[in-house]
């Protein structure tokens, strides 16, 4: 389970006006709600938000925050950032409560070499990048593991071939396709048929169709 800090700050106003401000002043407006919990307005300083979000993966890392002289363990639930600027705009966190199920994203990392990559000349493709599960907050994986090593042409990975670790509820489809070898791609050549030879056209010159066009657009017949 990966984990990271963080510090916030309690909030006593809400509502766009105040959300500005605190953009203006460098910091983001948050929210943290939770089973037993009250939903209560924080505000998080910008460059530290940034740095954190540069190193973790914010779906599946605890976050310890730090608020009013107590740390909570949260996760982080939504990030909405402006669509053109990438600002973080808003911070909503749950508290994790021990005992209490929570459903997360986790990454899945492919491990190895397929076969049919390194002897035949296939192309590994992954379909399917994160994993939805349902798990004790203690139990998060920082990320799953799946081992392509043996994957030849034309075979691949299903959510139901993965390897768990205990305590772990998948949501997505087990049929699900998580990766595929696929055979080499042939690049067909064009062909490209020969011009007819014109009759009564001088040899090795091309053929003119229509009149020259002067600087102002107008046609001008070619003179002898």
């Amino acid at each position: 389970m990966a984990t990271a800090q963080l510090n916030a700050s309690p909030r006593s106003g809400v509502g766009k006006g105040v959300a500005r401000t605190l953009r203006a002043e460098g910091r983001v407006p948050g929210v943290i709600y939770g089973h037993a919990r009250e939903p209560q307005a924080l505000s998080i300083e910008q460059r530290e938000l940034e740095r954190l979000f540069a190193r973790i993966a914010a779906e599946s890392t605890v976050i310890e925050l730090s608020l009013d002289g107590t740390t909570v363990r949260t996760l982080i639930r939504e990030i909405q950032r402006h669509p053109f600027k990438r600002q973080i705009l808003h911070v909503d966190f749950q508290e994790l409560v021990a005992g209490e199920k929570v459903t997360v994203n986790v990454p899945l990392v492919l491990q190895g070499v397929p076969v049919g990559v390194r002897a035949e000349g296939g192309i590994l493709d992954q379909t399917m990048r994160e994993l939805s599960i349902h798990v004790d907050p203690a139990d998060i994986p920082n990320h799953i593991d799946v081992d392509v090593s043996e994957l030849t042409i034309g075979h691949s990975i299903h959510v139901s071939d993965l390897k768990l670790p205990p305590g772990v509820e998948v949501l997505d489809d087990e049929e699900s396709t998580i990766c595929v070898v696929s055979a080499p791609r042939t690049e067909v050549e064009p062909v490209v048929a020969e011009a007819e030879p014109v009759e009564g056209a001088p040899e090795g010159e091309p053929e003119v169709i229509g009149k020259g066009k002067t600087e102002d657009g107008e046609g001008e017949e070619k003179g002898d």
